[in-house]
């Protein structure tokens, strides 16, 4: 609420949703609106693997990445909403939310620690906005 900048990384991006149906069902923290659900389909779970990003729309956290740049997912679920929050997705069976952003709430499902370069101008691109929001209060 008071603008300070967050980062949920694969289950922390899952937990910022209203609900999740894994082993069970569960409520979320309810920061995005969404449910989380079980990756269905012709593909293997759990998703284990590098998948190229398709952009929805810009943002400063993409200022260092290209579409088709790849990044490492490891999950068995995914978002389901109505894709409001959608920045960055990717395609395994269903569309998967690759990141998010509501505000100053930003989410990834793959993990940016694990994906190399692309993961890093990632962190960096979110760094700087953090950086910038301090300088101006």
């Amino acid at each position: 609420n008071k603008g300070k900048y967050l980062l949920g990384i694969c289950l922390g991006m899952q937990l910022l949703y209203e609900d999740s149906y894994e082993f069970g069902y569960h409520k979320g923290l309810g920061v995005i609106k969404g449910s989380i659900k079980k990756i269905e389909g012709n593909v293997k779970i759990p998703h284990m693997g590098w998948n190229n990003l398709r952009f929805n729309k810009e943002d400063k956290i993409l200022k260092y990445i290209k579409e088709d740049d790849y990044v490492y997912f490891v999950h068995s679920y995914y978002v389901s909403s109505n894709n409001e929050e959608l920045l960055v997705y990717t395609n395994y069976g269903p569309l998967i939310p690759a990141i998010v952003r509501r505000g100053n709430v930003y989410a990834t499902q793959f993990h940016p620690e694990k994906s190399g370069e692309v993961g890093l101008k990632i962190l960096k691109a979110y760094g700087e906005m953090i950086d910038e929001t301090i300088s101006r209060n």
